[in-house]
Order: structure tokens, then C-alpha cells, then sequence
């Protein structure tokens, strides 16, 4: 007889959770409070504009190869890919700019530009953060977090220096130029912390930035999850939208009995929350929740958000399909993120235009812009702060890209603290989750395993191995497996 269990949400790890345990002849339903599938992933579409509301960069292909070929498929089996080139667009002032090339001789090159001699350091660092990769994405970030010992093997050992040094450290040792340095501090903003905070051995975002580059799935992040629902239908995985879980029920001793949604209580022995991690605990009784509040509160979560979509009636010029805008201190917005929190002072902002690339994302003619402002989690969120910085990077934009825009906006549409809240159910607003510093790493962050409820699991980006659409496909993966073992 199959063995029920019941996913709470529908986003990237609780999709990849739900096809494991199918595979494994689960009876899999998976739980989603909103209209439509995805989680923080899905789409926002009009008047012929389509929109990825939430992750918008593909990168580590690898980790989705891997994925699929769980199941004897490839990505291209359900989408398809082009590798951008380039990469992305880095604006450090008007007219002043630098696009990374999807090529990593022509990035050496570019380096070695803007700084003599950099290119010979680049490559060092390159090497460095290749076997990191292999090391992390290999290995270690698919373990469970059970026990410090999952960390410990001869090659972690030899590399212990760099868990106890930083990302910032390792770049501006060699590193002087402050655009090339900018460049390279980049990609740990994917693990929601500062450079000062996370360590060296996260260089391994620099490898998976110039080493496999940056691509596009046609039809946007949501073909990846349209893709993944296809494969879940096809091992039977059961979907129920509108359906918001209000309670998850327990007995005496502890074990899960069911969950109250939408009003009706349903009977189960299994569940896997794919929400997030501390909204779960809120859904149980407060006597077997595993942290509380002042645990969360000290924590360091990664950056909530202001978005923007926005549909343009013209092409917009001198831009990339990904384009960040670099022109304003980054220490500063960083500050204001994480030190003292509040609205960022000169927000550092990223935009994408998946119209340049993807022909389906806007009608001919017109451009779909999306733009993100990363903000403290937890800040009052008005409707007149968001116009406020709307009108703030529009006119930077204009000026940075020398380009006339406000008076071709068609409409727009902003998502932001208070979104994350309502839509998500999420902490604090945060966009990205719980960042990958020293002591938020593996068996430091929330546990999969429930410690005071039995056969309740949690995935996704409060708990193993962190922030990110690839990391969320591992926590799936994990997850599963944990459960699998634990119920055999």
C-alpha cells in the first residue's frame, strides 16, 4: 500500500521533493495557497507581456542536468536554453560600462584591461573557485545537515583556511580596480550576505558566474517550472491550488495526525512543508515548535526586495538581457540593508529585459523590463515609498543608459516587503531567505527533520544547503531522501 504524504507548497524545492518521492511510490499531493503553481517563481502576464515574477537567473546548469537525469530525462526534454552572451552588463557611470563575456578568455581579457597584470590573478582565483565547485556542488551541499562530520573530509580539511576567511579578503588581495572588484563581489549576493561576511570558500559563485555562465530558458524561469510539474504529473504527483493549510495537527505524543485546509481538516502521517520555515512552526501548537521568535530574530536573513514589472511601448537601447547597475556605493546600500536597516539612501538596482533575448516576453516592438531593488527584510512598505523609488532609478536609468523611458511605460507593476508577507507567507518579507554566513552554514541552519514532531520535514531556502533555484532543487533532493530513510 502507497504511503501518503502531503507537500506544503509548490515551489522549486517541494516540486523536486514531490518527484523524488513519487519515484519512490509515494502517494504525493502537493498543497499550493495561491491560483497558480511555483511559489516565489511564478508569472505575471498582460496585454501580451510575460513576466517571471521572482528568480530570473539560470545559472549552474549542471545542477538541473542532474535533476532530470534523476529520472532518466535532460532540461531540454521540457525546455530550452540559450546561453546569453553576454552574460550580463555592469553600468558603473553614464555611458560607463562593462559586459562579461560568456567566453572566459575574453573575461581574462577584460580584466587585464581595466588592470594590468589582474588577468594572471583572475585565473588563479578562477582555479581556486573551480575546485571549491567541484568540492561544494559535488558533495557537500547535498547533505543533510545532520552533523558537523559531513563537512569533514581530506579536501575540506586542506581548505579549512578559507571558511575562516572572506569572500572580500580573497577578491582585493590582488584585486585593486574597483569596477573589476565590484564584478567580483557580485555573486555572493545570491547567498544573501555581504562579501565582509561570507566566506572565501564561497568563491565558488565566481566559477559557476564566468566558468558556466548565465542562460536563459525560453518562455522564462517558469518553463523550468512548468517543466518540473510535467514531471511530477507524469509520477502521479497530485496538485490542489487555492488550498491554504491553516493548522498542522498533532497528537499527544507528538506525530502528525493531519492538516486543517481551507476550513476541512485532512487525515495524514506525512508532511513535507515546502513553505516558509518559520510560517510552518507558526501552524503548529506552540509546545513542538523547534525555535522561537528570538531565534528568528537573530538571525541574518538575506534581502527582501522592491520589484518592478514593467511594460515598455519601445525597445530599450544600450542594455543587456540582465544589466546591474553599479554606479552608487555598494558598502553603503549594504549598510542600510544589514546594519542598520532601512530605505537604501542610492540603491544599487538590477534589471532585466528578457525581451531582447525571448521574443514571447513582450509584443513586437515593446520591451518588458523587470527591475529589483534589494531592501532590508522587515521595513515599512507604502505604496508612496514605491512610487518614491520607482521615479529614483528611472531617472538614473535615463541617465546612466542615455535614454529617454518614464514617458514610454505602458503600465507597471511593483511587489514588495509586504507582497513577500501576503503572497508567501514569508519572514520578515525576506526575498531570498536565510544567507549563507560562517555560522548559517549546513548543520547550522534549521534542521529538515522536525526534533519535536515526528514525520514532519521541512525544504527550501531557510534550511539546507541555502538561498537560490539550484539550492532549492538540492534541498528537495535531500529532504526526500531523509524522509525515505526515516521511513524504512
Amino acid at each position: 500500500m502507497k504511503k501518503n504524504i502531503y507537500i506544503i507548497g509548490s515551489g522549486f524545492s517541494a516540486l523536486s521533493a514531490s518527484c523524488y518521492l513519487a519515484k519512490q511510490g509515494y502517494n504525493v499531493t502537493v498543497l499550493e495557497k495561491n491560483d497558480t503553481l511555483g511559489g516565489r517563481a511564478r508569472q505575471y502576464k498582460k496585454d501580451g507581456f510575460t513576466f517571471d515574477i521572482g528568480p530570473s537567473w539560470y545559472w549552474m546548469p549542471d545542477v538541473f542536468e542532474r535533476f532530470f537525469a534523476d529520472f532518466g530525462k535532460k532540461p531540454s526534454d521540457y525546455y530550452t536554453l540559450d546561453k546569453l552572451n553576454p552574460g550580463y552588463e555592469v553600468y558603473f557611470g553614464k555611458k560607463s560600462s562593462l559586459k562579461v563575456s560568456e567566453n572566459l578568455e575574453d573575461i581574462y581579457r577584460m580584466f587585464e584591461e581595466e588592470e594590468k597584470g589582474s588577468a594572471k590573478h583572475l585565473k588563479t582565483f578562477i582555479d581556486s573557485a573551480k575546485s571549491n565547485y567541484d568540492t561544494a556542488i559535488k558533495d557537500l551541499v547535498y547533505k543533510p545537515g545532520v552533523s558537523p562530520l559531513e563537512l569533514i573530509n581530506t579536501t575540506t580539511i586542506a581548505r579549512v583556511s578559507q571558511f575562516f576567511s572572506t569572500i572580500r579578503k580573497q577578491v582585493r588581495k590582488n584585486i585593486k580596480n574597483p569596477k573589476l572588484i565590484k564584478i567580483l563581489e557580485f555573486p555572493v549576493l545570491f547567498l544573501g550576505a555581504k562579501p565582509t561576511n561570507t566566506p572565501a570558500f564561497y568563491n565558488f559563485m565566481n566559477y559557476a558566474d564566468f566558468g558556466l555562465g548565465t542562460w536563459h530558458p525560453r518562455g522564462g524561469m517558469y518553463a523550468v517550472i512548468e517543466g518540473m510539474v510535467s514531471l511530477a504529473t507524469s509520477l502521479g504527483v497530485h496538485f490542489k491550488t487555492n488550498s491554504n493549510v491553516q493548522k498542522i495537527i498533532t497528537d499527544t505524543s507528538k506525530n502528525v495526525v493531519g492538516l486543517l485546509v481551507n476550513g476541512e481538516e485532512i487525515k495524514t502521517s506525512l508532511v513535507l512543508s515546502g513553505a516558509d520555515y518559520h510560517h510552518t512552526e507558526t501552524l503548529l501548537d506552540k509546545d513542538v515548535r523547534q525555535y522561537s521568535e528570538n531565534y528568528w530574530d537573530k538571525k541574518i536573513f538575506a534581502p527582501s526586495s522592491l520589484l518592478f514589472y514593467v511594460g515598455f511601448d519601445k525597445k530599450i537601447e544600450n542594455v543587456s538581457h540582465h544589466t546591474l547597475f553599479f554606479d552608487t556605493d555598494f558598502d553603503a546600500h549594504a549598510r542600510e540593508i544589514y546594519d542598520n536597516p532601512k530605505w537604501p539612501t542610492d540603491p544599487l538596482f538590477y534589471a532585466n529585459f528578457t525581451s531582447l533575448t525571448d521574443e514571447t516576453s513582450a509584443p513586437e516592438g515593446k520591451e518588458a523590463g523587470f527591475f529589483l531593488i534589494p531592501l532590508a527584510p522587515g521595513i515599512k512598505d507604502t505604496l508612496e515609498l514605491r512610487e518614491e523609488y520607482f521615479d529614483k532609478i528611472m531617472d538614473r536609468f535615463e541617465k546612466l543608459t542615455n535614454q529617454k523611458v518614464k514617458e514610454h511605460v505602458l503600465f507597471k507593476k511593483s511587489f514588495c516587503v509586504n507582497d513577500f508577507k501576503e503572497e508567501y507567507n514569508s519572514y520578515k518579507g525576506n526575498a531570498y531567505g536565510m544567507a549563507n554566513t560562517l555560522f548559517q552554514t549546513a548543520f547550522l541552519r534549521p534542521k529538515i527533520k522536525s526534533g519535536k514532531v515526528k514525520n514532519l520535514y521541512f525544504t527550501g531556502q531557510l534550511t539546507v544547503p541555502g538561498p537560490g533555484v539550484p539550492p532549492a532543487l538540492i534541498s528537495g533532493k535531500i529532504a526526500s531522501e531523509l524522509i525515505i530513510k526515516n521511513q524504512y
